[in-house]
């Protein structure tokens, strides 16, 4: 994707250096806006591992993470001249868009909930076409398998912030910023997350 290359760099008006400054990424946005397209591969190289894991994650099917992926980098880097490093990282910016379209995924199609027995037992016929694949099944333990369903049994607002915190190892604030609420709520979300998944492992292994 290919931008006027007269387009000025927002934060360039500024005396001071941008808050949230990242030299070598804000380098790639700068050649971005330049025009260079083999920056735009090195900005989805540093980036598209983690917003994948983080995709994969919330939605737990491979190719609906691939889809939002691309989508997420497509609008990012169609909107790149937005972004602003006073206001937030490019890191926090592009959870912001993939988070975004990973709820707009789940609202437009339904994405099967299976039973901790159906997880486990991997005989058990699973015929949903949204399901996770048998080489995406096969990759779990049965412990993390046990994780994963009651992950969906959290609320959205509570997976989220699970997901940031114990897969994607942010801090609170960093959450609070992705998620556009106060670190106090998140941490008040990832207590109330922590407590429901450890009732409802508790409640999984007493009845195994």
């Amino acid at each position: 994707m290919t931008l006027n290359k007269s387009q000025a760099i927002p934060w360039h008006q500024a005396e001071t250096a941008p808050k949230y400054g990242d030299e070598q990424t804000l380098a790639l946005i700068e050649r971005c806006l330049n025009g260079d397209d083999t920056a735009y591969a090195a900005l989805y190289n540093t980036y598209a591992a983690m917003i994948y894991r983080l995709n994969y994650s919330l939605l737990q099917h491979q190719e609906d993470a691939e889809e939002v992926l691309q989508d997420s980098f497509e609008y990012a880097f169609r909107k790149l001249d937005s972004f602003n490093p006073n206001k937030a990282s490019f890191k926090t910016w592009i959870y912001r868009i993939a988070i975004s379209r990973c709820r707009n995924k789940r609202r437009r199609k339904w994405l099967p909930t299976f039973s901790l027995t159906q997880l486990i037992h991997q005989d058990d016929d699973i015929t949903d076409a949204n399901a996770a694949t048998p080489d995406e099944i096969a990759a779990l333990n049965a412990k993390q398998k046990r994780v994963w369903a009651a992950l969906n049994e959290l609320t959205p607002k509570l997976r989220e912030t699970a997901v940031l915190r114990y897969y994607e190892g942010l801090t609170y604030v960093e959450i609070g910023s992705i998620l556009d609420i106060p670190a106090k709520t998140a941490e008040s979300r990832m207590r109330l997350a922590h407590s429901t998944l450890r009732d409802l492992l508790a409640d999984e292994e007493s009845a195994i």
